[in-house]
């Protein structure tokens, strides 16, 4: 086997730094938060997983533009509305 040369004492330097860090945020989609609440959540790097109740197309219209345009992604998943920020990907491979 041959000689690789690795550093490992400088390899953190070479990770990517931007990786997303954040929480999964639980809620509920009822019109009662603020369009500019659930934004202001995605864009500090949180995931939103918010049970509907009412009208979807409604109630995400306050905020589903300002997500898509920072780069966040929108999924409706059964009685759910998932939310992720820039840099998280919803996989749906497995549906």
């Amino acid at each position: 086997m041959g000689d690789f040369n690795l550093n490992l004492q400088t390899a953190e330097e070479h990770l990517d730094e931007d990786d997303p860090e954040g929480d999964v945020v639980l809620g509920v989609l009822d019109g009662s938060t603020p369009p500019e609440e659930w934004v202001q959540t995605v864009a500090r790097g949180n995931t939103l997983m918010l049970a509907i109740d009412g009208d979807l197309n409604k109630l995400a219209s306050g905020f589903a533009r300002d997500v898509k345009d920072m780069g966040g992604q929108l999924m409706h998943f059964r009685k759910f509305l998932v939310v992720t920020p820039p840099g998280v990907d919803i996989n749906t491979d497995n549906l």
